[in-house]
């Protein structure tokens, strides 16, 4: 998270996940709550060259892509940026998944859950407390979800 002139700016965020629908989706979202997204990528070989590239604080990542995986992705991410956090975000849901998937990430939340789950999980995972989100009140929070 940057601090630029006394003014604390939200965690830069890198969207990963196979489907264009659903990284447009959690990244207007993302938008909606104020939210730094800094890219997004499509597999897991391109969201190791965005987290070198663009070095976000917090990648949301898919678990289920082709080719490599997001537990590979979140291995090889952890390997190179340490500092960076890792939030799973994905439809499976277990109780036996989740507990797995701490090894490798620092939150987890179900794509069925994003709706109540996602944003309190980035706003801890980013420091953030207490604040309410910007009044969109001409516009349905449900229609960005």
């Amino acid at each position: 998270m940057a601090i630029r002139a006394g003014v604390r700016l939200s965690a830069r965020i890198l969207i990963v996940d196979d489907h264009l629908a659903a990284r447009t989706t959690i990244r207007s979202l993302l938008d909606w709550h104020s939210f730094q997204v800094c890219g997004d990528a499509k597999s897991g070989k391109e969201a190791i060259e965005k987290v070198i590239e663009l070095k976000p604080d917090i990648v949301l990542l898919d678990v289920n892509m082709p080719v490599m995986n997001g537990i590979q992705t979140a291995y090889e991410i952890r390997r190179i940026a340490p500092s960076t956090k890792i939030v799973f975000f994905t439809v499976h849901d277990s109780p036996q998944f989740v507990s797995a998937m701490h090894v490798f990430s620092n939150a987890f939340v179900s794509k069925s859950a994003a709706g109540t789950e996602l944003i309190p999980t980035l706003n801890r995972l980013a420091g953030i407390t207490g604040g309410k989100p910007p009044d969109r009140s001409t516009k349905s929070p449900r229609a960005a979800a």
